[in-house]
């Protein structure tokens, strides 16, 4: 095979390395770069559990095996580019908000717990903000976070499905052991080692999912499927199976690769688990959406 040429993007908040096979990945919750105009009122150790901390050391293996990668640098807790434009909660701005609100209280359930597209809250309850924030930076954050980042994770997504008739859309995400009392509907429940969402087979063939569940569990993890996660803004807008475009949410219990309290890598966790994910990016790219496997 002659050797690709690895194109690689950097937009401010947004890093973009193209690929060339039908697998994008993306991580949108495990950017560390927090801007000055930030401003929190609780400190950053508070801040940076809400991290998908880690994530891109997981899978920076991906980019060399073809696969195309998207990574936000800014924190979630300043803009959270899982979320849909229209999950704002108005109630933390200084003036009128004149864009789309969302009335779907299945949307609304992460704004009522202070995780909107602007999060209000801590997966702990602490408020974030000592201050309503301006309609102009609140802007200013989706024009130089949200839509790069969507914009790179739509390009990417496109550029392979156009190569390959089908595109596979990865997720990556981590979670904590437990959930906090604001981080779900779900407050104080242990987590599985991994869990796999398509918001019930809408994102993605189900037959893709399971598939990706069942490899998992035959690595000896524990696995659950669109419980409690079903996957949010990023499968929704990307994933469309009837048009071979899959997209599937994976979430990873940090227990396996982190201290939790100090956010300090475990080498071996790591280790392990990083061969575990290389052996899961194989078999998705051995796989074509299209063709049915038992």
């Amino acid at each position: 095979m002659h050797p690709v040429l690895k194109l690689i993007q950097t937009r401010a908040q947004v890093t973009s390395v193209a690929g060339h096979t039908p697998l994008v990945l993306d991580s949108p919750h495990s950017g560390t770069v927090y801007p000055e105009d930030f401003r929190p009122v609780c400190d950053l150790a508070t801040l940076r559990r809400a991290e998908d901390t880690h994530v891109e050391k997981l899978y920076a293996f991906a980019s060399d095996r073809g696969a195309a990668w998207i990574e936000a640098h800014f924190p979630r807790s300043y803009l959270d580019a899982n979320r849909d434009m229209t999950e704002v909660d108005t109630t933390m701005l200084d003036g009128p908000w004149t864009e789309p609100v969302s009335t779907d209280p299945r949307v609304l359930s992460k704004v009522r717990l202070g995780k909107g597209l602007i999060w209000k809250l801590t997966d702990e309850g602490l408020p974030i903000y000592d201050r309503p924030l301006t309609v102009a930076e609140v802007r200013q954050r989706i024009d130089q976070c949200w839509r790069p980042y969507h914009a790179a994770v739509a390009q990417a997504i496109d550029e392979a499905h156009a190569r390959h008739g089908y595109s596979i859309h990865i997720n990556c995400h981590s979670m904590p052991a437990i959930a906090g009392s604001h981080a779900t509907d779900f407050p104080g429940l242990a987590h599985a080692d991994f869990v796999i969402g398509d918001r019930d087979g809408s994102t993605a063939d189900p037959a893709l999912s399971q598939r990706l569940c069942a490899h998992l569990r035959a690595r000896g993890y524990s696995v659950d499927y669109n419980h409690p996660y079903k996957g949010v803004e990023l499968v929704r807008r990307h994933g469309n199976p009837a048009a071979n475009r899959h997209s599937i949410q994976v979430e990873i219990n940090r227990k396996l690769y982190m201290d939790e309290a100090t956010l300090a890598l475990d080498e071996a966790g790591a280790t392990r688990l990083q061969a575990d994910l290389r052996s899961m990016v194989e078999m998705l790219l051995a796989t074509d959406p299209r063709i049915a496997t038992n």
